[in-house]
């Protein structure tokens, strides 16, 4: 056989969890042609030094649906080894959108509200063709957005009939290759909506065999119903659940990740069901004055009225305004906020699960972004994994490969099999780690020392090689784990 590259002396770790093996990897264009043995020639040969080589890493929760488009080298995410993001996350998607109502929070989130141009689902696609990003793009379809297509104020329950306008936005964003519907029932903007609301849409997903993702109505005091909420939606329309940054947040609700855990078991014996975590015990966002507690450290990353106040902690912002800090938040709205509000044994837990995939939930339009932007999966790699040993690192590349590939239909990515397409991560399992903090956050990640989509290099020795050779994902048959 003879292939374009071959990558040998590397510990293969193939994606599934099982034990990593020595050998090498052939590439046939842009598939997997032999993997294990040296029994091809290749145009070029690549000595990977004893390091590892896993799948190219799928970021399953993302908002990156118009960095996309702005910056399609997407270095935050290629530095970390990721191959492949799901967009379209928390209700919110840069399409189908129109913004005929306004521009309710957390769409802000994506960018502004003239990048919101795409009407279609298939324009936002054509775009991304258009825009040639380095990785591969899956998109759900949010709620929220749809919400506000249709509706004149998003504080109330959509009638039947803009139930149906939004069904059939969804049905043609299924038809053109959308992995889902997600919603973010915990904002305001989608609060409103019923469990009916939901199911009423989430009906479009049955015949297409589409995923349900959602931001639980409550992730603080009822996030045990919150669950329950999202488990009777899956189950009445017949599709699979994938909770989005599974937690227990506030200090009230610190040490319940048992309990919500043995929800999801109880769950994952009924129905396909699973979700994603971020390794960090902070949340981020935009600043929601529910979420203000004077125990809890709140990072200000932006404000529109006050952006000299980027950087500070809103305690101390309320000490110099001699308010108090709910005031203070309110007088610093629109903003962004880094919540200190997750118990580190918590994260752990779910992190832990076998269930859990890896999501960075990284939110690329803040101008001071939580760190799980640049450095998710090597933290994940590196400190969990490597120096605390909370599971081990086939475990931890399954969390980022197969598992989701499996969840979000991937058929043909997130192993290292022959006849799969070539996403490949090339890293040091001795090195690898995330540099990126609260107070330094856009830092790339040291260990990672290759990265090929589609069998392109497109990484290497810490800078992009201006490859851009991603894809955009239609939706296949997801999988029932």
């Amino acid at each position: 056989m003879n292939c374009d590259l071959l990558i040998e002396n590397v510990s293969i770790v193939g994606g599934t969890g099982s034990e990593p093996y020595r050998g090498s990897v052939a590439v046939c264009g842009d598939r997997i042609g032999a993997v294990g043995r040296n029994s091809c020639t290749a145009t070029k040969v690549i000595d990977g030094r004893g390091h590892a080589l896993a799948p190219g890493f799928i970021d399953v929760h993302t908002h990156d649906d118009l960095y996309l488009l702005r910056s399609p080298q997407m270095f935050p995410k290629l530095s970390q080894g990721v191959t492949t993001v799901v967009t379209g996350n928390c209700g919110i998607s840069a399409g189908p959108a129109t913004l005929k109502h306004g521009f309710p929070d957390p769409m802000n989130l994506l960018g502004q509200a003239s990048e919101f141009r795409y009407h279609k689902f298939s324009d936002y696609v054509r775009a991304l063709e258009l825009a040639r990003p380095a990785l591969n793009v899956a998109s759900l379809v949010g709620h929220t957005t749809l919400r506000n297509n249709h509706l004149d104020r998003l504080d109330r329950v959509a009638s039947a009939h803009e139930i149906e306008k939004m069904k059939q936005e969804l049905r043609d964003a299924l038809e053109n290759g959308a992995l889902g519907l997600s919603t973010g029932l915990a904002y305001l903007s989608a609060n409103s909506a019923s469990t009916e609301e939901v199911i009423g849409l989430a009906q479009t997903l049955t015949a297409a065999a589409a995923i349900y993702a959602t931001h639980l109505r409550s992730e603080t005091d009822a996030v045990l119903s919150a669950f329950d909420e999202a488990c009777r939606i899956g189950k009445k329309v017949g599709a699979p659940v994938v909770v989005s940054h599974l937690k227990c947040a506030g200090v009230d609700n610190w040490n319940r990740s048992p309990e919500l855990l043995a929800a999801l078991d109880r769950a994952r014996s009924e129905q396909p069901i699973g979700c994603d975590c971020y390794p960090y015990a902070a949340s981020s966002s935009t600043l929601d004055l529910r979420q203000v507690d004077e125990r809890v450290k709140i990072t200000i990353t932006w404000s529109d009225p006050h952006p000299e106040m980027a950087g500070r902690n809103l305690d101390a912002i309320a000490q110099e305004w001699k308010i108090a800090q709910l005031d203070a938040a309110r007088r610093l709205q629109p903003a962004g906020a880094v919540y200190h509000c997750i118990a580190e044994s918590d994260m752990r837990s779910i992190l832990r699960h076998p269930a859990t995939m890896i999501g960075s939930d990284g939110l690329p339009s803040d101008p001071r972004p939580h760190p799980r932007l640049w450095g998710t999966f090597p933290r994940v790699l590196g400190k969990y994994a490597r120096e605390e040993k909370l599971f081990a690192l086939s475990e931890a590349v399954r969390k980022m490969t197969s598992l989701p590939a499996e969840r979000f239909g991937f058929n043909d990515r997130g192993r290292i099999r022959e006849g799969f397409c070539a996403d490949l991560v090339l890293f040091d399992p001795d090195t690898v780690r995330d540099t990126a903090t609260f107070s330094d956050p856009v830092r790339a990640a040291v260990g990672i020392e290759a990265v090929w989509v589609n069998g392109i290099l497109s990484y290497q020795n810490g800078n992009a090689t201006g490859s851009r050779a991603g894809r955009f994902l239609k939706r296949s048959s997801p999988g029932k784990s």
